[in-house]
């Protein structure tokens, strides 16, 4: 017999016997925990947890679980979720001209390596209707033409937002959307919505980083995943990786070597959101892997 399975995740002041409470809360109610992490950040004080248990007790329903647990947890002051284990998390692609983050992610969700539903992918060019098309997903054009108002953009942010809402949407991936989200917009997206950059920043910055990186000699290119904030590529970091390079590599090499890795980072960083392995922890996080 299948069992309903949910995973809980957690945080809250460090303090004694937060295992001991939520297991036992578990065992009471007919649960049965399948895995389970957690991690004391002896800076912040703060305490995290990641439990992933399988219901059996037919008697008590979802609700009864979630009402009963958010008892315990206003007892220790937790900001915590349960999440069904089962559902899948509703993903909106952005992308503009350049399409391999795209790509790799609509391969990993068709192949089923990436447990998602995608009901939208949006754009502010034409480039990728056909690529949405094959996989059929509903493709949004929301042209932002260049040197745009402020106006005109927070129009064409408010429709992208309104997309999103529409969906259902439970996390946004800027999957090398070459456009800056206002600060308001950051504010709205807060905690689920993830980027994707070269790991060159703040030494290579704007056009064409890795002929940039060339030029200086470079050994070591990579690229960061990260939340997105109002702070321009210096939101909580979620992934990073690194490959190693050499004088004979010239810039196209290079950049097919950083696209590689993007597409790896990237596609690392969406599973663990879409897993619920990931904590906002003040300006990092914590990654249960």
């Amino acid at each position: 017999m299948a069992y309903p399975e949910y995973i809980l995740t957690l945080s809250c002041i460090d303090q004694r016997g937060i295992v001991h409470r939520v297991s036992g809360f578990l065992a009471d109610h007919g649960c049965n925990i399948i895995d389970s992490a957690q991690f004391g950040d002896g800076q912040s004080k703060l305490f995290f947890m990641r439990v992933h248990f399988s219901a059996e007790d037919g008697a008590i329903s979802d609700s009864v679980l979630r009402e009963n647990f958010s008892a315990l947890a206003a007892t220790m002051a937790m900001n915590w979720q349960l999440h069904d284990a089962f559902k899948k998390p509703r993903m909106m692609l952005m992308v503009s001209k350049i399409g391999h983050c795209l790509n790799d992610l609509l391969f990993r969700y068709k192949s089923g390596l990436l447990p998602v539903e995608i009901p939208a992918i949006v754009s502010n060019h034409t480039d990728f209707y056909q690529l949405s098309a094959s996989y059929n997903i509903p493709f949004h054009h929301l042209p932002l033409a260049p040197g745009a108002s402020p106006e005109a953009k927070r129009a064409q942010e408010d429709r992208v937002l309104e997309i999103a809402k529409a969906c259902d949407v439970d996390l946004v991936v800027l999957a090398r959307y070459m456009q800056i989200l206002s600060p308001q917009m950051c504010d709205t997206l807060r905690g689920r919505a993830i980027n994707i950059h070269h790991s060159f920043l703040p030494s290579f910055k704007g056009a064409k980083p890795y002929y940039q990186a060339h030029e200086r000699g470079v050994k070591l290119i990579g690229a960061t995943a990260h939340f997105v904030t109002g702070d321009l590529d210096e939101g909580p970091i979620i992934e990073q990786d690194v490959e190693r390079v050499d004088h004979a590599m010239d810039p196209d090499t290079l950049t097919a070597i950083g696209r590689d890795v993007e597409c790896v980072v990237l596609a690392r960083a969406v599973k663990w959101f879409v897993e619920h392995r990931i904590l906002l922890n003040g300006h990092k996080t914590v990654v249960f892997k």
